[in-house]
Parts: structure tokens; C-alpha cells; sequence
């Protein structure tokens, strides 16, 4: 009788890791998604692998079986609450005979689901939920840079501008509108004190953190790999893995002095869902200046870049956001303006709800 591996081995496609390699880029240039197939990787090969699930180079791994077929579920529709049952003539008379003598009870109007997070500030950190039109979908929002690094630094005047704390402004205002409309939100790079700002220019400081309240590192490497893990560890426990979970990344370019640069996007060249989510918003955004600024053609782009440490390490479908050029005049009215910032939030807000829609 064949042991279990032994029987994997011969209805499993085993490939060999090369220098560079983790479980989630395996698997993906395997055209496996590492969110549905992760633990089982694990499984198949927890002999082979180190105690952090690290690979080694030059030993083969199996690979678990992709699913041709995804089933079909069949979700019943409800009855509509306003369906009753036919009436016979003698009801219909005492319901209306009802109607006259006994006045019906006053309802009283339900009270608003307000959802609280301190990190919107004093003035906006309650939150009034809206609507469900999110209800099931989980978000991870990642501002770009943070801690001891500020990202690109302008000066305006004798005040020094950084790229974080515009991005992370943009941020907080998208995960607003993302809690108002019933999704849960994670916030990965957080500032304990600064809230939603309207200011033009924004105090830069260099006390974010990283979900759940760590000290973001000096090292790029290691920043990026803090965060990577933040994202993945939550995707595989909220409903291990699976359901509408998608990761959004917000920076702000710098460029040379001259080059307008509109709002543009980067997703993993293997996800399908990625790609999807990018061209969601960059739709969202095409009809928002056709609309309002129809003299201008949106130039705005979805290219994959799975160079990136985080699009290429993250596990749930992604898109990458640039905002615009921190360095170009234009661009920094635009940026500055916190009428646009909110502008911005909300345009990538509808992006997301429309690709929501066509999961």
C-alpha cells in the first residue's frame, strides 16, 4: 500500500524552487492562487519546508491539485416582505372594520449602526453605516512609506511636505467611505494622533505604526516584509481565506519637476482579480473626468508589476495606486487641496464597489 506522499507524488505536478522563492510566488507562477491553495501546500510538503514555511532551493515541492471546476452555489431568493396571502372577502372586511377602531402602534424609527475608530479623529471618528451595499467585503489598506521613512519630501515655502502623510490622509478617507457602505476595514499603517486632516499642509511626524501597533523598521526590506505578513496573516483568518478580500496600496510618485502624472495602477500579472480590481477604479476615474473635466483626456494606466515586494508577496488580490507627482506644481495643488484628497477617496471607493458587484 503507497504512503500519502508517495500516492501525492503521482497526481501531483512537483516543481523545484529556485533562488528568490517563497510559498506565494511559487505558487502563483504555477498559476495556483496562494489564497486558496496556501495550506495545502503546507500540508503537502510540511517535511520539506523550515519552521517559518520557508523553501529551499533546489528541492522539489508538490504542488496541490488546481480545481477545474468551481461549484455553483444557488442562493434562494427570499420572499418579498411586502408578499401576504390572498385575502377572502370576509377578512379583507374585518381588516378594514380594524383599520377605523383601533389606531395602529407607533414604530419608532430604527437607530442608526454607527461603527467607531479612533484613527479618523475626534470629529469623524464615528462612523454611520449607511447602507450593506459592502456587506461581506474585507479591505486592507496600506499607505505608502510611514515611520522613519516619509517618502518623497518637498518644500513648500519653510514647511517640508511628505508623501506618507498625504497618502495616509487619502487613506483614512477611503476607509470611511468603505465602513459607511458595510465592509470591514483594516487599516495596516496607522498614526495614533493625526486623524483626518483638511489642512493644505500636513504636519509631517514619524510615530506610525504597524497593524496591530507595532514599530515600522528602518530597513526598507524589513518595512515591507512587516506589512507583507500583517495582510497575509489576517486574509487567512478571516474565513480562512476565501470570500471578497482585497488589499489596496497608496502612494504618491515622485518624478521629474515637469511630468503631470494622472492617478495610475499596478496588480500582479497572474491575478485576474487584481487586474479586474485596477481597471474598476481606472473606469470609475475615466468617467469622473469626462464628467468634470471634459477639455482634459484621462491618461491614467493598468499595468501589472510583479516586481514590487508587496504586489508580488501579498496574498489577496491587489491593486497598487499611484496618486500622482509629489514633485510637478499641478500635481501638488491637487494633492494639497484636501477637497481633492476626499475627491480621490471617494472615486476609488466607487471603483471598489463596482468591482464588488461583479464578484
Amino acid at each position: 500500500m503507497l504512503s500519502a506522499l508517495a500516492s501525492a507524488q503521482t497526481t501531483n505536478k512537483t516543481v523545484t524552487a529556485q533562488r528568490g522563492d517563497g510559498i506565494i510566488s511559487l505558487l502563483r507562477r504555477n498559476g495556483l492562487d496562494p489564497g486558496k491553495y496556501y495550506k495545502d501546500f503546507v500540508k503537502l510538503n510540511k517535511k520539506n519546508i523550515s519552521k517559518k514555511n520557508g523553501l529551499y532551493i533546489g528541492r522539489k515541492y508538490i504542488l496541490p491539485v488546481s480545481e477545474e471546476k468551481e461549484e455553483t452555489k444557488t442562493v434562494s431568493q427570499p420572499d418579498s416582505v411586502n408578499q401576504v396571502p390572498e385575502a377572502t372577502a370576509d377578512t379583507t372586511v374585518i381588516a378594514k372594520k380594524e383599520a377605523v377602531e383601533i389606531a395602529p402602534p407607533k414604530e419608532e424609527p430604527p437607530k442608526p449602526r454607527v461603527f467607531k475608530q479612533p484613527l479618523f479623529g475626534k470629529k469623524l471618528e464615528n462612523v454611520t453605516i449607511e447602507s450593506d451595499e459592502l456587506k461581506g467585503a474585507i479591505y486592507y489598506l496600506i499607505s505608502g512609506h510611514g515611520g522613519p521613512d516619509p517618502g518623497a519630501l518637498i518644500k513648500q515655502g519653510r514647511k517640508l511636505v511628505s508623501e506618507d502623510e498625504y497618502a495616509y490622509d487619502v487613506n483614512l478617507r477611503l476607509a470611511r467611505k468603505l465602513i459607511a457602505k458595510g465592509a470591514k476595514v483594516y487599516i495596516i499603517i496607522q498614526d495614533p494622533n493625526d486623524g483626518i486632516r483638511d489642512q493644505r499642509l500636513l504636519e509631517v511626524d514619524y510615530d506610525e505604526v504597524n497593524y496591530p501597533k507595532k514599530k515600522i523598521p528602518r530597513s526598507q526590506r524589513l518595512r515591507l516584509k512587516q506589512r507583507t505578513e500583517s495582510v497575509n496573516a489576517l486574509f487567512l483568518q478571516n474565513n480562512n481565506g476565501k470570500g471578497y478580500q482585497r488589499l489596496i496600496v497608496t502612494h504618491i510618485d515622485s518624478r521629474s519637476v515637469g511630468e503631470v502624472i494622472d492617478v495610475f495602477f499596478y496588480h500582479h500579472e497572474r491575478s485576474k482579480k487584481g487586474k479586474r480590481l485596477a481597471e474598476s477604479i481606472q473606469a470609475t476615474f475615466k468617467q469622473k473626468y469626462a464628467r468634470y473635466q471634459p477639455n482634459r483626456k484621462y491618461s491614467g494606466t493598468v499595468t501589472s508589476r510583479s516586481g514590487l515586494y508587496v504586489v508580488r508577496n501579498t496574498m489577496p488580490a491587489m491593486v497598487y495606486i499611484e496618486l500622482g507627482n509629489l514633485k510637478n506644481t499641478k500635481d501638488q495643488k491637487r494633492i494639497l487641496d484636501y477637497n481633492n484628497r476626499e475627491a480621490l477617496a471617494k472615486w476609488i471607493s466607487e471603483g471598489l464597489i463596482a468591482d464588488f458587484k461583479k464578484e
